[in-house]
């Protein structure tokens, strides 16, 4: 459980992200595995998410900037507030959450908004991130999701203040459920930093040898510690008790930081099992079914595939299925040893919001079959200690995204952001010495805030999200503010948003003018789809690194009479087995085209496709007689969904557009 720290330096959270996933994860999390008599869950909640969380206790409109602004009348709101506003109530995911309240989604698809239809979108928004706790349990949120639509101002207030009493309760439940044994607590070094990094940048091109890495790198070391030791002092301050524990931030480790948290006393750590490949120089599975002590460090190691089942796969199947799959797949290991221990470990909050009723369902489903398994049996970290551990003589340098670092570090963006970093770090020590102690400690949060992980997940190619520039602009004014506190002018460089320059990056263009493309499955001319749409699935926003499915982007346009689609990425592998499924709302086309078709017509629609060295089709505009469709697909094969299309949710396409706005002499 984590959320980068959002705060600016007036302790203002600029992004709503832990007040949402508090109404709508962070209880509903271990309150689920409660109602199992036997399951035994380790929940790891970092520090940022800690505080923040502990920030809605007192005055919370004035603790976050989106409940201050969300809190206002419509008509008192500023253009750009009223902007940022609508984006913000627009990003819930448009599958599961949105299209579960039938007035949001359909305010979901507006650009304007009258103050009424406003004021209806600000409620529904808040519904939609609402957990099953409160679905099920709340008065309030009960009567307002029956009432649907035209709500008050007096409906806002009573639902922020219901919300409000229910965040306040959820430490307390996770130390209840620890005190209990039903749960265990573990924590991350403060502002989850990569502390491999910080300690040695050099451990970069350690776990790969071709990333580049900052010229400027200097050892990080005591901030390293210190994150180490502020994660310590919240969390027994919090719980109440020491945490025996620490998933390193992305579960990034190396030999130095491993001794850093022993020298902690922390008593165990869990990385990913591609970490114990490289550190056996083995890839046999059999190795990761046990814990491993390095030195005197307990180490479980993840099982990848069974843990991104759960993570990414497992939302496309029914409850009951997915469930069954996943003791199957224990089953298996259990056949070939008999003595394993299987660690799943996964991001706790994101991945529910791509499953229908948040997740609910499927945990219901898979709890109740592990507590009834008598083959097996649940266990928390500390449960290991009855579990006998093998010896690891060496631990290679790493993190659970493809076992190295190049998440964090080695893109321009990614680079730029370290050089910035390393470059005010060493003006402060160069000033250091003429600052008052309380100066300094103040500077030392600033840097350790600018040291989070997430900062450098979002830089770079790999990872977007409508908030790009918000995240920027937080990591550099972390870096200004130091120059502040030290009375210094920044250097100009800091006032240069490090996104700037994405116009070749971005994941979708939009159509530029009409295309007329043969539909053959070839790539008979560059000139066919020139002008064309294009959604660059391999850079969509992400919550979690994963494989992203076969198709790696999508192309899409129209001419008079026809909508075209072209689907480029592993198509070899899917010309023969796979389906593409195919549905366009509001005119409530549902169809299945195996990807060996070659034209296909239904009672409502033509269709002709091509498979070979990318998957052609195209549509029939003349049976969908609307102006606006909403259009997604899905790629299956025996085995059942491999991939959503878009991944951002649907892709609206005017059927009328003439692309007159891009015209010119």
């Amino acid at each position: 459980m984590h959320q980068p720290d959002y705060r600016n330096k007036e302790g203002v959270m600029q992004m709503p992200w832990v007040f949402l996933h508090a109404i709508k994860d962070y209880y509903d999390m271990p309150w689920i595995v409660s109602r199992h008599d036997g399951l035994h869950v380790t929940f790891n909640l970092t520090s940022t998410l800690i505080e923040q969380l502990k920030g809605y206790t007192q005055d919370p409109q004035k603790a976050d900037r989106f409940l201050s602004l969300w809190g206002k009348a419509p008509a008192m709101l500023k253009e750009k507030e009223r902007a940022w506003l609508i984006k913000i109530c627009k990003s819930s995911q448009t599958n599961t959450m949105a299209a579960s309240l039938a007035r949001y989604k359909a305010l979901y698809r507006q650009e304007d908004f009258t103050e009424d239809e406003l004021l209806d979108l600000e409620v529904l928004f808040m519904l939609s991130w609402c957990g099953t706790y409160l679905r099920q349990n709340n008065k309030t949120v009960l009567l307002l999701m029956e009432k649907g639509q035209n709500y008050t101002s007096e409906d806002k207030k009573v639902l922020l203040s219901t919300l409000l009493e229910c965040i306040v309760t959820i430490l307390d439940l996770y130390k209840k459920l620890n005190d209990k044994e039903v749960i265990s607590l573990s924590t991350t070094p403060f502002y989850h930093p990569i502390l491999p990094l910080l300690l040695d940048m050099q451990n970069a091109k350690k776990a790969n040898s071709k990333t580049e890495i900052p010229d400027n790198a200097i050892s990080l070391r005591e901030d390293a510690a210190l994150h180490v030791k502020k994660a310590k002092t919240l969390f027994k301050e919090t719980f109440r008790q020491e945490p025996k524990g620490f998933w390193p931030a992305e579960g990034a480790v190396d030999e130095k930081s491993v001794a850093l948290l022993e020298s902690e006393g922390i008593g165990w750590i869990a990385t990913d099992e591609t970490i114990l490949y490289r550190s056996l120089k083995s890839r046999d599975k059999v190795h990761i079914y046990k814990p491993y002590r390095y030195n005197h460090m307990l180490i479980g190691f993840r099982d990848h595939s069974l843990s991104d089942k759960i993570g990414f796969e497992y939302r496309y199947k029914e409850a009951n299925e997915a469930a069954e799959d996943f003791l199957l797949e224990l089953q298996k290991i259990e056949k070939s040893n008999s003595d394993a221990t299987v660690f799943v470990i996964l991001d706790g909050e994101n991945a529910w919001e791509f499953y229908p009723n948040n997740g609910y369902d499927f945990l219901e489903a898979l709890y109740s079959r592990l507590t009834q398994a008598e083959w097996c049996r649940t266990l928390t970290m500390e449960g290991l200690k009855t579990v006998e551990a093998k010896t690891l003589e060496t631990l290679a340098p790493g993190s659970w995204v493809n076992g190295t670092f190049d998440t964090w570090v080695g893109h321009r963006e990614k680079t730029r952001a370290w050089e910035l970093l390393f470059l005010t770090k060493k003006d402060y020590e160069h000033h250091a010495d003429t600052l008052d102690e309380s100066l300094r400690a103040k500077i030392s949060e600033y840097f350790l805030v600018a040291e989070s992980s997430d900062w450098f997940w979002w830089y770079g190619d790999d990872h977007h999200s409508v908030f790009d520039a918000e995240f920027d602009t937080l990591f550099r004014n972390n870096l200004i503010d130091i120059y502040g506190l030290m009375g210094l002018l920044p250097p100009d460089d800091l006032f240069v948003p490090i996104v700037k320059n994405r116009s070749s990056e971005k994941f979708q263009i939009k159509p530029q003018s009409d295309i007329s493309p043969i539909i053959d499955g070839k790539r008979d001319s560059f000139f066919e789809w020139m002008g064309c749409g294009v959604i660059y699935e391999d850079k969509l926003f992400s919550t979690m690194e994963r494989e992203r499915g076969p198709i790696k982007t999508i192309y899409y346009g129209q001419d008079r009479k026809k909508l075209y689609f072209a689907f480029e990425g592993e198509i070899n592998a899917l010309c023969n087995t796979a389906f593409l499924a195919m549905m366009i709302d509001p005119v409530d086309v549902h169809l299945k085209i195996p990807f060996s078709e070659k034209k296909m017509t239904s009672e409502k629609i033509h269709i002709e496709a091509a498979c070979g060295e990318w998957l052609e089709l195209s549509i029939d505009k003349a049976a969908l007689n609307v102006e606006t469709v909403f259009v997604r697909f899905e790629v299956e094969d025996e085995t059942g969904a491999l991939q959503t299309l878009p991944g951002f949710g649907e892709l609206e396409i005017d059927l009328n557009d003439d692309y007159s706005r891009n015209w010119f002499v």
